[in-house]
């Protein structure tokens, strides 16, 4: 299932300048310098042994096993360029606002006379900073999917079914069943 924190994360993945390192050796010793060459460190964020971290680091280890492989893809991608990862949040959540392309069923309570019945609808449209800013900032301080799924249909409510405040009013915008999700920067 597609969730709004893994493409939030992929979004601004897409501002990276350099490739993340894609060898398993290359990873662990980024971790290493991330962690100011605790081992042990890295060793217990891995759930693996001191030992095997070193080993990946000097080369005597190149191929982990796919779980070990994924943690560690996970870890680095998390932690890659953190400044280019701040610019680029901090651009679009004061200027540039963020592209959602989503195709998910539309749930609406809307006034009397109106229909209310939910419909799949595919949605390409521009976020501006502020919801950008509230998107990104829950984000950042830990909020679980069902928040940002919220928050998410609350911009698409008030940006397309209300156009910013000029029809529809108090229409509310439910979000699920969530077919494809994508944000870019």
């Amino acid at each position: 299932m597609v969730t709004v924190e893994e493409e939030l994360g992929r979004a601004v993945q897409g501002a990276f300048t350099r490739p993340v390192p894609k060898s398993a050796g290359a990873q662990m010793r980024y971790l290493v310098r991330r962690h100011r060459g605790s081992t042990q460190q890295v060793a217990e964020l891995l759930g693996i042994s001191r030992r095997t971290v070193e080993r990946y680091v000097k080369g005597r280890i190149k191929h982990p096993r796919p779980q070990l492989a994924a943690r560690l893809e996970e870890e680095v991608r998390t932690r890659w360029q953190p400044q280019v990862r701040a610019r680029a949040r901090q651009k679009a959540a004061t200027t540039d606002g963020i592209m959602i392309d989503v195709q998910a069923r539309f749930g609406y309570t809307a006034a009397a006379g109106s229909t209310d019945q939910s419909r799949i609808r595919h949605l390409t449209l521009a976020l501006p900073p502020h919801h950008t800013a509230r998107l990104l900032d829950a984000q950042a301080a830990g909020a679980d999917e069902d928040q940002l799924l919220q928050l998410t249909a609350e911009a698409l409510g008030e940006t397309y079914f209300r156009d910013n405040g000029r029809r529809a009013h108090g229409l509310e915008v439910e979000l699920t069943d969530i077919l494809d999700l994508q944000f870019r920067l």
